[in-house]
């Protein structure tokens, strides 16, 4: 098992290099027009459509644009909650926003952390929309590399059922995973939307 273990890890790192650079070589009017497609492909699924609350992401500059499910889910009335990280801590807990334009401090990376919010219990959120750099056919996620939603994931009250969000030119074959490595329960991209391990109905 341990030899498999650092293979995978191994390999993860030519596939980040190879879909950051499928991010980095789209335009900006290809992203913004792929990321509203996305985002009605998103706000179509039951799951979205029957949350109460919605855990989104706040996107950084060559990621999927969220910003539009985000406005979309507070005119339904959702309460939408989204990552605060403590870097030092290396963990993330969800908070409520109800803004897009204020009370956000903005990292090195280009992302931007809420600095207020009321913490949102684990087990209230009824769905979790997860970023990457890339995802595979069978609903395993590479993200880059602090495993920060993996150990999101791991907490024991979360049930609600997760969500990949990407585009489409980041979906590949295969990623290797380890043992930490928590698959999705369904993928929305700009083109089509992917049910993995029987949850359709949930």
């Amino acid at each position: 098992m341990m030899p498999e273990k650092k293979v995978s890890q191994m390999e993860k790192g030519p596939l980040r290099q190879e879909l950051q650079k499928r991010l980095l070589g789209m335009t900006e009017e290809q992203r913004t027009a792929k990321s509203k497609k996305a985002c009605r492909n998103l706000i179509s699924t039951p799951q979205f459509q029957n949350a109460s609350v919605v855990m989104m992401y706040l996107s950084l500059p060559h990621e999927v644009n969220t910003s539009d499910a985000i406005l979309c889910a507070w005119q339904m009335g959702k309460i939408v909650a989204v990552p605060k990280i403590s870097w030092q801590q290396r963990h993330m807990i969800p908070v409520q926003i109800n803004s897009l334009e204020t009370e956000f401090s903005t990292e090195v990376s280009g992302l931007r952390n809420p600095v207020a919010g009321a913490p949102v219990p684990f087990e209230e959120i009824n769905l979790v929309v997860t970023p990457a750099l890339g995802f595979d056919k069978k609903g395993n996620r590479l993200g880059r590399g602090g495993s920060y939603y993996d150990r999101f994931f791991a907490n024991e009250k979360l049930l609600a059922p997760r969500c990949g969000f990407a585009f489409a030119e980041q979906l590949i074959d295969s990623i290797p995973v380890t043992e930490h490595d928590v698959p999705m329960d369904f993928l929305v991209t700009d083109e089509e939307v992917i049910y993995f391990h029987e949850r359709k109905g949930e």
